[in-house]
């Protein structure tokens, strides 16, 4: 089983994550982990951390000369901005944040429970979805993640182009969007508000079966819900067409299948077409070998410079919500995050599926199982034409 667990509270000294299952025989490259980390801190409409802090992964354990070794592997960021035992006490919780219900559920106070809720911690989060796309990446499985909608402004991807995303100061993949959203962001400011959207990941080179039909809890779409459900602000996950296919009949909603002959013995799909993609690669909780979609919609940040009505803790009565430093608009950012825990879920369902406790344990299941399903196609197809089917 692949898995973490995070630890660290946004103003104390670190942040840091083990990472348990991870195949050896990956080369662990801390520089691409850096970009992806500084990709997180950038974005238009991002707040003052993201000057104080220089995120770079520290790797403790789970390596030798660089190359990963099968045992857990500790990742560490510092925070430059430690100062929690210095921090007040707020006065008065913020709505839309944990900080009254936490605070009355672990019977402590407002600022404990904040620093652990905080945003900061998806930094650790995107680490190690980094360290998970770097075994993707080794097994020809790629994923990709950008804005499509932010401030109510629609930006559809023109391609799914690294180059155009990396070149857009909100991260879309719709340069002529853009103009628009960084003024939509620029006017929440003045407002004293904030801004939400909504993001996408996609996986492209998926083997058919990652996930399972047979228990609810090893459904792919299932556990990639939850795991971008997970993170801060996020409030709705869908996969494919998601709401649409509600308002749509079943007509418009099922994806057609049809079959390549005379297609690559290594084809991933085994030369099964589908001209749409309506289900986003995934049906029955199982991968079909298309595109995997996840989009998540994010709500705007709750910490308002504007400072919204609450109650005083101590006198109980109407007071502003108290105020800590925070983001306009952190929507960009957000997508790196979505992009790195499907990389995370992808990677724990190809470890789970072609089990192997490395590398190229996993690569040679890889190529038995495919091997497997491609006799087991042309048996089929011999039995049922020699049935008359």
């Amino acid at each position: 089983m692949l898995r973490y667990l995070t630890a660290g509270e946004s103003h104390g000294p670190a942040l840091t994550a083990i990472v348990e299952g991870f195949p050896s025989g990956v080369s662990l490259d801390a520089e691409f982990i850096n970009v992806e980390l500084k990709r997180r801190q950038g974005g238009y409409g991002r707040g003052k951390r993201q000057t104080l802090e220089t995120d770079r992964v520290i790797v403790d354990s789970g390596t030798y000369h660089g190359v990963t070794t099968g045992g857990p592997i500790t990742l560490r960021l510092l925070n430059n901005d430690a100062k929690l035992e210095r921090l007040r006490e707020p006065t008065a919780p913020r709505g839309g944040h944990v900080d009254l219900a936490g605070a009355i559920a672990y019977q402590t106070g407002i600022r404990q429970v904040l620093e652990r809720a905080s945003a900061r911690e998806t930094a650790l989060r995107v680490a190690v979805g980094g360290l998970a796309k770097l075994l993707l990446r080794d097994l020809g499985i790629g994923v990709f993640g950008y804005v499509r909608e932010l401030g109510g402004i629609e930006a559809p991807p023109l391609a799914l182009d690294p180059q155009i995303r990396d070149a857009s100061p909100v991260y879309t993949c719709n340069p002529g969007a853009d103009p628009g959203i960084v003024a939509a962001i620029d006017a929440a400011r003045e407002a004293g508000d904030t801004l939400g959207g909504v993001l996408e990941a996609v996986v492209t080179g998926c083997p058919i079966g990652l996930g399972s039909h047979a228990q609810w809890d090893r459904k792919l779409d299932a556990r990639l819900a939850l795991a971008v459900m997970s993170i801060q602000a996020i409030k709705g996950v869908e996969v494919g067409l998601g709401f649409e296919a509600a308002r749509r009949p079943g007509s418009g909603v099922m994806d057609p299948i049809r079959f390549e002959a005379g297609h690559d013995p290594s084809d991933r799909r085994f030369g099964f077409r589908r001209p749409t993609n309506n289900a986003g690669g995934i049906e029955g909780g199982t991968s079909n070998g298309e595109p995997i979609v996840v989009r998540a919609a994010k709500k705007p940040i709750s910490t308002l410079a504007a400072r919204g009505p609450s109650v005083n803790m101590a006198t109980k009565g109407e007071s502003p919500a108290s105020y800590e430093r925070s983001d306009v608009c952190a929507v960009p950012a957000a997508s790196v995050i979505v992009e790195a825990v499907v990389a995370f879920e992808v990677a724990a369902a190809v470890v789970e599926r072609f089990v192997g406790s490395s590398l190229e344990a996993i690569r040679a299941s890889m190529g038995a199982m495919h091997e497997l399903s491609r006799r087991h196609l042309e048996e089929y197809w011999s039995a049922g034409k020699s049935a008359g089917a």
